[in-house]
């Protein structure tokens, strides 16, 4: 077998996890930066206010996806559990978020949307690597043997020796 093959066979799972979790996570990001953006600059609510309020809906939207999808081969400790979990964990990631975006506009005074939106694409790449762990470490915890998966991917044998 391949060095390929089997790199893929033993990570076959997170990998798996780790592509479904950023197509949620992108899409997060795009519900997001879209909600900030309607709401600062020049609507009445400051770049936190608009941040936490984007994330806050982003996180609905990405428990949804993780919880039924991501994660959803994944046997945790049922949706209640989980999901208050999930929202104390993003209330770290929204502290290293908000953080970041914080120091950028008021530390640093830069509040034009350019470096608004790279502090917040910044916060949310620390975020995100945060997540992405404590997600699979806490909330979604058990996952099937990595040998079930593999052995799903071997070709059924017809032939006569199928019985043997």
């Amino acid at each position: 077998m391949s060095l390929i093959r089997e790199t893929y066979l033993r990570f076959q799972v997170l990998v798996h996890e780790v592509a479904k979790f950023g197509v949620v996570g992108a899409i997060g990001f795009v519900v997001q930066l879209g909600v900030q953006n309607a709401l600062y600059p020049g609507h009445g609510v400051g770049a936190v206010t608009a941040v936490v309020i984007a994330y806050a809906i982003a996180t609905v939207v990405t428990f949804v996806g993780n919880r039924w999808w991501a994660f959803r081969h994944r046997k945790g400790a049922g949706l209640g559990p989980e999901l208050a979990q999930f929202v104390v964990l993003n209330v770290v990631g929204i502290f290293i978020q908000v953080g970041i975006v914080d120091l950028v506009v008021h530390g640093m005074g830069h509040s034009d949307r350019l470096s608004y939106n790279i502090a917040t694409i910044f916060g949310i790449g620390i975020g995100t690597m945060f997540r992405l762990f404590t997600y699979r470490r806490f909330v979604f915890r058990t996952a099937p043997p990595a040998s079930g998966a593999a052995e799903e991917l071997q070709p059924a044998s017809t032939g006569p020796f199928n019985a043997v």
